[in-house]
């Protein structure tokens, strides 16, 4: 189909735009850091009393409470949501790393990670951080030895079980031999104490056009994090792969001027004096190249989903108010969605907004990353803020098996941005938009979206053809069942990991049908069938 230089234009957005990209511990007793172990420059971000005062995010002048109001709550694992459900399903597992087609050394197969605490001490201008990862974990197997992944910051203690354990650390991999081995279905403590400035040189997946470092990024503005799909490691010691998701609480102190946001739900804030420190927890498993602080000078604003559903939106300070109004429908929004994929997966939602020209937008889970500009000059910004919503269900809630099924975060996330056109303009609206989309692809020649490859991870094939083989799918079985089948895909998969295989399986069981020659058609072959 021959474009218009308009209907180019209009099309450009979800190729160019959108790298959208897109258990239970008990209480965990935070680490204390004294002001002798700290440089004059980050001296004055230390407590200057041993008093907690604690206030919720809304309250006015703090309160004082006990230390022990603070204490995380951490709710029970979740079935399929562990690095143990996806070894099988990977190519084969590497001593070091999950095996996954693509990043073959990403992860560890040896053991399921339930729960992360970050306790980070952050000079925002300096970009310093002192920091204490504890991660607690159940072994799969009997382990000598084992893995985590973590980029060049100064590792100053590390103890196993609460006993230092020996330790080397080279580039990406921390290989830690506890001096004691772990017995199969043994749960161990991993707590590594670090400092540093995190890695400030861009990755070679960096999903951006100002080339920030993928993972933890210093900005004029203060700091934010966006690792999809392997900085995490850059700012925590994890295990770094879709595959082993975990719950988390983020404690972070700041200078008093700075605000935190962090995904899940703000349990409160301690005032410190000349610092404050931001309490989160999650209460559903994450993926970590989802995990997300961002610290910067914030208006924090408010609003109220279907069912009461808390929304909370970051706004850096200095952004004017038409940006703010961008985010006016995300309620709309999530109410649509809930329709049509089944209930919103968490227990709260929003936005960060950084006055910066990001160049994209990540769908951290529960609290979406934007740049000032939200649409990037290139697309509706409703259509980029639809977008990161229907990630909390495709790729947060249900998350990859391996990177190489992408397609199944970024096509389906693609396919939302066109139902929410035919839901607020019309199906005339939809039916023309995909039909430009179809045109472009076609004469572009996008690759098929079954199989990226690991240095362009992120093409619009991913993206468009992906979202073009759901719209054939819908017209070959219906409104009704097309419905139907998403909804039975999010619900069994949920806080889990799914493939390709799994998404077709679900939709042939709720069709009826065979649908192997339609999905191999759009997601395989090099030439595009006709749209339907």
């Amino acid at each position: 189909m021959k474009l218009t230089k308009r209907a180019r234009l209009t099309i450009a957005m979800s190729l160019l735009l959108l790298v959208a990209c897109d258990n239970a511990p008990g209480p965990v007793t935070p680490t204390v850091v004294t002001t002798s172990t700290l440089p004059t420059t980050l001296a004055t971000l230390m407590p200057t009393t041993t008093s907690v005062a604690a206030k919720s995010p809304t309250s006015a002048p703090a309160t004082s409470v006990p230390t022990q109001q603070l204490t995380p709550t951490i709710q029970p694992p979740t079935p399929g949501s562990s690095a143990e459900s996806c070894v099988s399903e990977t190519a084969q597992a590497e001593q070091d790393g999950l095996g996954d087609p693509l990043f073959p050394q990403l992860g560890n197969s040896g053991y399921d990670a339930l729960h992360y605490t970050l306790d980070l001490l952050v000079g925002v201008e300096s970009n310093l951080v002192f920091g204490t990862t504890t991660m607690r974990a159940r072994s799969i197997k009997d382990m000598s030895a084992f893995n985590l992944d973590f980029e060049s910051l100064e590792i100053t203690t590390l103890t196993v079980n609460g006993t230092a354990a020996r330790y080397s650390h080279e580039r990406h991999e921390l290989t830690i031999t506890p001096a004691t081995s772990l017995k199969a279905g043994e749960i161990f403590t991993v707590t590594v104490d670090y400092r540093g400035e995190p890695n400030s040189d861009p990755g070679d997946n960096s999903p951006n056009e100002k080339e920030y470092a993928l993972g933890w990024s210093h900005y004029d503005g203060g700091i934010f994090v966006a690792s999809e799909p392997s900085g995490a490691a850059s700012f925590y010691p994890v295990n770094d792969h879709p595959c082993d998701k975990a719950t988390y609480t983020f404690r972070i102190t700041v200078p008093e001027r700075y605000v935190v946001a962090a995904n899940g739900t703000l349990k409160g804030i301690t005032e410190n004096g000349q610092t404050n420190t931001y309490l989160f927890e999650t209460r559903d498993p994450m993926a970590s190249y989802l995990a997300a602080i961002n610290i910067a000078e914030f208006d924090r604003e408010t609003q109220q989903g279907p069912g009461g559903l808390p929304i909370r939106n970051y706004f850096e300070k200095s952004l004017d108010s038409s940006t703010r109004e961008e985010f006016e429908r995300t309620p709309e929004m999530i109410e649509y969605f809930s329709q049509i994929y089944g209930p919103y997966p968490f227990d709260v939602y929003g936005a960060v907004v950084l006055d910066d020209n990001l160049g994209f937008a990540l769908e951290t889970q529960t609290l979406s990353l934007f740049g000032r500009r939200v649409g990037n000059d290139r697309v509706d910004a409703e259509q980029v803020i639809a977008h990161e919503l229907s990630h909390q269900w495709f790729g947060d809630s249900v998350s990859l098996t391996s990177w190489r099924d992408i397609w199944l975060n970024e096509g389906f996330a693609s396919m939302s941005e066109w139902l929410w056109i035919e839901h607020s303009q019309g199906e005339g609206a939809y039916e023309s938009y995909v039909r430009g989309v179809y045109g472009y692809a076609q004469e572009n020649f996008l690759s098929p979206p079954a199989d990226p490859s690991a240095d362009d991870l992120f093409n619009a094939g991913v993206y468009l053809r992906g979202g073009l083989t759901l719209y054939a799918l819908r017209k070959e079985v219906g409104d009704d069942l097309f419905f139907r089948t998403l909804q039975t895909y999010t619900s069994r998969y949920r806080n889990g990991n799914a493939r390709t295989e799994d998404f077709i399986e679900v939709a042939e069981e709720v069709s009826g049908k065979e649908l192997g020659d339609l999905f191999n058609a759009w997601l395989h072959h090099a030439e595009m069938p006709p749209l339907p």
